[in-house]
């Protein structure tokens, strides 16, 4: 059975343009014009994810969430406006899964709703394996390709997408320097451009979520001019 997912943006043109697109993908799509409609739509009609705008008339994104974290699970990805921060925070505090800046990429927000989907079937798959060949390992670090899971010394991160996917390539070769452009094309794919601000700005959240754990934290280094790296002491 194909996934259905619902769409709530008071943009008539993201709302045509990209049920097409998830149409053409084999989505089912529900679509609503207004935080009010797409939230009484959604728990009256459940759908396996929410594409969810923060700015809308009658009742905003965060109000959405908040009200459909009440009383649901589901997973939803945030559309957000290029200088909406505080709002990106608010969503992700509130259980949003990933947001996606305006203007965005078609083929991003397609990649993106596919592994936050294969990542809700398989936690609710809740399928333990001996298999580590998915998993990596750097002292007190975790990282569980099968469940998109990280942890650190035992605590679970609550990461979106982007972050885990960032976290993971510094991980990957401890020491190495990853330029903000490998580390772009590693999180977003190729030919999909975001600006050095981006990158810098999930970094800085992925280090606030260690350091929500372990204030000593300090793994995640800046080599200025060029990047990032992961420090394995």
């Amino acid at each position: 059975m194909s996934n259905k997912i619902a769409l709530v943006d008071d943009d008539q043109n993201i709302l045509a343009s990209v049920s097409i697109a998830l149409e053409a993908e084999g989505y089912n799509v529900d679509t609503y014009n207004d935080g009010e409609e797409g939230l009484n739509g959604v728990l009256n009609n459940p759908v396996d994810l929410v594409v969810l705008d923060v700015k809308m008339p009658r009742m905003d994104g965060i109000e959405v969430i908040k009200k459909l974290k009440e009383q649901s699970d589901i997973p939803v990805i945030f559309l957000t406006s290029k200088d909406d921060e505080i709002d990106e925070v608010l969503g992700l505090r509130m259980g949003a899964e990933d947001y996606i800046t305006k203007p965005f990429s078609q083929r991003l927000l397609l990649e993106r709703i596919r592994v936050v989907l294969r990542r809700r079937e398989l936690l609710q798959k809740k399928q333990d394996t001996d298999n580590t060949s998915n998993q990596i390992e750097r002292g007190h670090l975790h990282l569980d390709d099968e469940r998109h899971l990280c942890s650190w010394k035992g605590n679970v991160l609550d990461l979106t997408v982007t972050e885990y996917l960032l976290i993971k390539s510094l991980a990957m070769n401890p020491g190495h320097v990853k330029s903000r452009e490998q580390l772009m094309e590693f999180a977003y794919g190729d030919n999909i451009y975001v600006d050095d601000r981006t990158i810098d700005s999930h970094i800085k959240r992925l280090r606030k979520k260690f350091k929500d754990f372990d204030d000593d934290f300090d793994l995640i280094e800046t080599v200025y001019g060029i990047g990032y790296r992961y420090t394995n002491k």
